[in-house]
């Protein structure tokens, strides 16, 4: 009887640990499942409860330097389908067809595809997309995206670019900066049943989403249209085959108008050449001719080996060097460095690269910043071409010495005139001046940056002087005169090479001015260059005009009037910043330099603009009446990159 009671025992016990291990197994497992591995099921029971797509991200505006849209992302709305619970698809294919543009066969086929998640359309203008929900078919749904649009067409187009569907930056400004406009792509979350049945569809949720940063460009969107049209006028009435405009400010490297022609549409890219979408600006060599002579003029005049008055026998028209002959267009004598520089003697530059010596010379022409790209922030640009000195023969330094020999592109030589505009400081030129977030705030912001200085004030201050004779009575490029301003400039007409024969061709030319205005405080560097133009096609018949046209007006737009008047009281230049005292942008200035604020309290208008005239300050004007308050003190520095302004009261 014990023995049969302890078997009991022994029994129940083994059951009992035996039940307790299996618990223990049972709720370890349920731990593992509920608290291991819940992340990992959980998302795995989303993915089959809901259906998600990536929608393409709201990217950010482009703006010109007042705020007016160049590119801007619109709501639309894109058409969707669940193929499932589509009923009659070859009945709604040949409703919808007519309506999206879209053929019959193809609908058909995404209408009775075997998923649950189909794009019909994308993007769809907001009538259209109206007139489809009116049709009321199952299985159809909108979901929310955005369209990139250009409400300024063509204009700027080669500097802002253009979107693909995704949507990512394809060109220009859109490509340059794709990842600062991007943002972050929202989604479309749509809820299904274990059957993969989409259940309350018209309540679909689009989740997250961060709109991209905006950027204002240094751009003049008035500027930019007066570039624009005036270069259309010139190669029509030319027949030209290309041709490109840069409008720079040459105290900063800020860049007011860019342009090429022929161009395009942005919001119709895919009706476009491709040739139309390249910025020439950036991306086109040519040689530059006698628009090249002031660079040469300048390193003379700094290395001293010529002095301003000293004279050159130009050789009466015919000149032999390394076996080849030289010519002017006009038979001259002797000639001093601005007469050279006005009658464009050839003959005479040839002599003056000779005296500099090849070494030299190949310093400054690299100094000015030929040989490399500019460092503009837009994709494509090249760097010219430019052989090292010691591949220079006799004839190859007479012939860079007037501009043929090398390539340049319309960027390079704008920014290199910049520098004798502007005192001798190569300038980095830039487009994209601010970045914008989705609040409204300024996130980075960039300031003129001084690549280095390439020759002297006092030497710069000469060539500027003699650049004006160009434009004066007798010289080559009168046709750019202005009445009321000092133009100075240089015209340029290269033979181009004949891709046949290697050598330099009999008829096909690129004609170009490079100047800036007012002579003797330039706010404008101008650069016209144009492509085969018909005729003998000379610089200064050409191009010439052309810059003319596009300095008066865009001196008007900025108020930059003529010299010797004045503005009216109605006339504020409040929108105008402060031009920067360059000179503080050297590591080596010296304590004591720069410009001091004067002590306008009390000043009228009239008395505060006579001032400023004088001595050459460009301040924001705010208010009338007399100056109650000014910024920075009276007898304090102005400061590069502090506004200084003043401000009128009754």
């Amino acid at each position: 009887m014990a023995t049969s009671e302890r078997g009991i025992q022994l029994r129940i016990r083994f059951f009992g640990v035996l039940f307790v291990a299996a618990f223990l197994v049972v709720a370890g497992r349920a731990y593992y499942l509920h608290v291991v591995q819940a992340p990992k099921l959980q998302d795995r029971a989303d993915q089959q409860r809901q259906r998600v797509v990536e929608l393409a991200p709201q990217r950010g505006s482009i703006l010109d330097r007042n705020g007016d849209p160049f590119a801007l992302s619109l709501d639309t709305q894109s058409l969707y389908a669940d193929p499932v619970l589509v009923k009659e698809p070859e009945k709604v294919a040949g409703q919808l067809s007519d309506l999206l543009k879209m053929k019959k066969q193809e609908l058909l086929e995404l209408l009775s595809a075997k998923k649950r998640f189909v794009w019909i359309k994308r993007k769809l203008d907001p009538e259209l997309a109206n007139q489809v929900r009116k049709l009321g078919i199952g299985g159809l749904q909108f979901v929310p995206e955005h369209k990139r649009f250009y409400p300024q067409a063509s204009v700027a187009s080669q500097v802002v670019g253009f979107t693909g569907l995704d949507p990512k930056g394809l060109e220009g400004i859109e490509l340059e900066y794709d990842q600062l406009l991007q943002g972050q792509p929202g989604r479309l979350v749509s809820q299904h049943d274990a059957r993969g049945r989409g259940m309350a569809t018209e309540e679909q949720l689009v989740q997250g989403g961060v709109p991209g940063h905006s950027l204002q460009l240094t751009l003049d969107r008035s500027l930019q249209y007066i570039a624009e049209k005036e270069l259309a006028r010139v190669i029509k009435e030319f027949a030209a085959k290309s041709g490109s405009v840069v409008v720079m400010e040459p105290s900063s490297g800020k860049i007011l108008a860019l342009t090429s022609q022929p161009d395009y549409n942005p919001n119709l890219p895919d009706k476009s050449r491709v040739s139309s979408r390249r910025n020439r600006a950036v991306t086109d060599m040519y040689e530059p001719g006698s628009t090249f002579k002031p660079f040469l003029l300048a390193g003379a005049l700094e290395e001293k080996i010529v002095r301003p008055g000293q004279k050159t026998y130009c050789e009466n028209g015919r000149y032999e060097v390394g076996g080849k002959v030289i010519r002017d267009t006009k038979k001259h004598g002797r000639l001093n460095l601005e007469e050279m520089l006005k009658y464009s003697s050839n003959i005479g530059f040839a002599k003056l690269g000779k005296a500099l010596e090849r070494d030299r010379f190949y310093s400054y022409i690299r100094d000015f910043g030929f040989g490399e790209t500019t460092g503009l922030d837009l994709p494509g640009e090249v760097k010219g071409m430019l052989r090292p000195p010691s591949r220079w023969f006799e004839i190859d330094l007479a012939a860079i010495s007037f501009g043929q020999g090398l390539s340049v592109t319309p960027i390079q030589i704008a920014t290199a005139m910049s520098a004798i505009a502007n005192g001798g400081l190569l300038m980095e030129p830039y487009l994209v001046e601010k970045v914008i977030d989705a609040d409204g705030q300024t996130v980075q912001q960039r300031l003129p940056q001084v690549k280095r200085r390439v020759i002297s004030e006092q030497t710069a201050k000469l060539v500027r002087k003699m650049m004006v004779s160009v434009t004066e009575p007798g010289g080559t490029g009168t046709r750019a005169a202005l009445p009321g301003y000092q133009v100075a400039g240089k015209t340029g007409t290269a033979q181009k090479v004949d891709p046949v024969t290697g050598g330099y061709s009999l008829d096909k030319r690129v004609s170009s001015f490079i100047g800036f205005v007012p002579a003797e405080s330039p706010a404008l560097v101008i650069s016209v260059s144009i492509d085969e133009p018909d005729g003998k096609g000379y610089g200064g018949v050409v191009c010439a005009p052309a810059f003319a046209r596009i300095a008066e007006q865009s001196l008007s737009h900025l108020n930059v009037l003529p010299k010797g008047t004045l503005n009216s009281l109605e006339v504020v230049q409040a929108d105008c910043e402060p031009l920067p005292d360059l000179a503080a942008l050297i590591p080596d200035r010296k304590p004591g330099d720069g410009l001091v604020m004067p002590d306008f309290r009390g000043m009228s208008y009239r008395q505060v603009l006579q001032a400023m005239q004088k001595k050459q300050l460009n301040l924001k004007l705010t208010g009338s009446g007399q100056v109650v308050e000014q910024s920075p003190a009276p007898g304090r520095k102005i400061r590069y990159g502090k506004q200084a302004w003043v401000r009128f009261g009754a």
